[in-house]
């Protein structure tokens, strides 16, 4: 007889808030990394004397302009949705730490959305209103104030993973240091990195869209193949930047999350030198590995920089928290953990494999002659997508079963009179509106990208 797996509020709720989260997340690192994209199109655009590579330059930045406006309309619509989450699903959450958590949302609503979507709106609707400089400066506002954004939203994101500026008073965390909130040392590493993913992201996604346009539209072929070449250059800023911003953090993660850092490898038991497990057979049950790969010494080496150095394996690190938070279960999903770690960086190397491969082609070649690689390339398109998404799992599910490392489970934090039926309506609900959305948002810009060409003609 088959065991029958009751699904409580609880655990919908966070199927609920992870389904909405990648939703949305699907369409942020575009929407920070197409925005500086733009900006910088529009600067070449603003500073080159020729007439006729001036009028195709204007046509590119409102052609990229589009795509980048469906998208960051997407993003918009998929957000509302999380803040509501809070009330609905998390009160005990927003009781116990509304105080902290919502300076920061706050912040980023009166200083960055507003900032983005005011000029935004001048950016749309102002091109033969004000003059080229005026306008450029538009588009950096929207790119500065969309990345100012992610910014305030990753202070409170990092306040969760480790927190700092607090003390807990009437049963509530309450603020104490907003400058030690905001200078956060959790904060440097998971905005670097999502800054950096966002820019990987929008240079794929440009490459992807010009690779397509230099094979079937022959009238544009020529305007796509010179932003080809600054799209290379771009995912290629981006993806050296995730990938050292990438180690950064996780050298840091060894003092301010060491159980998150340990089940990216399932480490189980603390070692030095450690060893790097390209393969492992993840018995949690056992709390051990049955079978693994192992490239000795260079776990280590990536943490410290060196051959030797301790790293707190899982078991250890199980006992401390016992010891210090009382009985229970303090292990994340090692073996999610583990696979999804191995997942972003295969994707990272294999999309930085990919970008170097089409920047040779593109500066020095005739792309149109590697027609096959060209029609390849749209398809990779979805690479980045999946890196970013087990990339968020990775940050959020490492500090499982902590809502707050330290604070809050996530189990005390879910609404206490939330039934499952209320749960499911709005689960399948969410789901499939969004569905809806991205699908028309994508069948959008592809009708976009097909129909629109880039000419000479005013």
């Amino acid at each position: 007889m088959k065991e029958v797996i009751y699904m409580d509020a609880l655990l919908l709720s966070r199927w609920q808030f992870a389904i909405t989260t990648i939703y949305h997340f699907l369409f942020v690192p575009v929407t920070l990394g197409l925005s500086i994209f733009v900006a910088l199109l529009e600067t070449w655009y603003v500073n080159c004397g020729s007439y006729e590579v001036r009028i195709k330059l204007k046509k590119l930045v409102k052609f990229f302009g589009t795509i980048f406006l469906i998208n960051f309309s997407m993003g918009v619509v998929t957000g509302i949705v999380q803040e509501f989450h809070f009330g609905m699903n998390w009160s005990e959450y927003a009781r116990f730490m509304g105080d902290i958590f919502g300076a920061p949302l706050a912040l980023e609503a009166l200083t960055a959305f507003f900032l983005e979507s005011t000029f935004l709106g001048i950016w749309m609707f102002g091109w033969d209103k004000l003059s080229e400089k005026k306008h450029c400066l538009c588009i950096w506002l929207v790119a500065f104030g969309s990345n100012l954004s992610a910014f305030w939203i990753l202070v409170a994101n990092s306040f969760m993973q480790h927190p700092v500026g607090y003390a807990v008073e009437g049963g509530r965390a309450v603020m104490t240091d907003f400058f030690a909130l905001v200078t956060n040392p959790y904060v440097l590493g998971e905005y670097s990195h999502a800054l950096f993913a966002g820019i990987t992201t929008g240079g794929f996604v440009a490459i992807a869209v010009c690779a397509w346009k230099i094979i079937n539209d022959e009238k544009s072929r020529e305007s796509f193949a010179k932003v080809l070449k600054l799209a290379t250059i771009y995912a290629m800023i981006g993806l050296f930047g995730v990938m050292g911003s990438g180690h950064m953090h996780a050298q840091r993660l060894n003092d301010l999350n060491p159980m998150k850092l340990a089940s990216f490898e399932a480490l189980w038991e603390t070692e030095d030198p450690a060893p790097f497990a390209v393969y492992a057979d993840i018995n949690k049950e056992m709390t051990r590995n049955d079978d693994e790969f192992l490239i000795p010494y260079m776990f280590s080496f990536m943490v410290h920089n060196s051959f030797h150095g301790e790293i707190r394996g899982i078991n250890d690190l199980q006992a401390e928290a016992m010891e210090k938070y009382g009985s229970g279960n303090y292990i994340p999903d090692v073996k999610g953990m583990f696979w999804s770690f191995r997942t972003m960086v295969g994707f990272g190397g294999l999309m930085l494999a990919i970008v170097l491969i089409t920047a040779v082609l593109a500066w020095f070649t005739k792309i149109i002659n590697f027609a096959c690689w060209l029609k390849i390339l749209p398809f990779l398109v979805p690479l980045p997508f999946i890196a970013n998404s087990v990339g968020w799992y990775i940050v959020e599910a490492g500090r499982q079963p902590w809502i707050v490392v330290g604070l809050q489970k996530t189990a005390e934090a879910v609404s206490p009179n939330l039934t499952p039926g209320e749960v499911w309506l709005t689960l399948i609900g969410f789901t499939a509106i969004y569905l809806v959305l991205a699908i028309c948002a994508l069948f959008a810009a592809i009708y976009f990208i097909r129909k629109t060409h880039i000419t000479e003609k005013e």
